[in-house]
């Protein structure tokens, strides 16, 4: 859709939670697992520069949380809203964030997609990230519930 607003990118800001978790559940991204708004608090305390929000037409319809350790960068919580999705906003979001961690002097970006997302793979292998055949391992240290 070529007359659809431009994706205007700018730091994510407190009063943006609500807006942000409601657009995490819209995408399907809220696990029982992971508090959302336990994410974003502990986000704020590590890197806040490195979470995003994505505004078309005067309101909120994309986040994504960029992460650098000093190794490899990583992206979560990459959401666009299903009313805009198509229209280029995600791949705005994974340009800003790739830019923004190669200023950082990042190497290499990781990220993690759960096997039945099956769009959500198709959309990060049409602009070129692919499987790293390697075994993604997690241990949860603080439990959210």
């Amino acid at each position: 859709m070529t007359d659809a607003p431009e994706l205007q990118l700018r730091a994510f800001g407190r009063d943006d939670t609500e807006t942000v978790v409601a657009l995490w559940r819209a995408c399907g991204l809220v696990v029982p697992w992971n508090d959302p708004y336990r994410d974003i608090e502990r986000k704020l305390a590590e890197q806040p520069e490195l979470f995003l929000v994505g505004e078309s037409g005067g309101r909120v319809v994309a986040s994504v949380m960029i992460g650098y350790d000093g190794h490899r960068g990583w992206m979560n919580y990459l959401a666009v809203d299903p009313t805009e999705q198509g229209r280029g906003h995600g791949r705005t979001l994974v340009l800003e964030a790739e830019r923004m961690l190669t200023a950082r002097g990042c190497p290499k970006l990781n990220l993690q997609v759960r096997g039945t997302n099956t769009a959500a793979l198709g959309f990060y292998e049409a602009i070129g990230y692919a499987p790293d055949h390697a075994v993604s391992l997690g241990k949860r240290l603080i439990a959210d519930d």
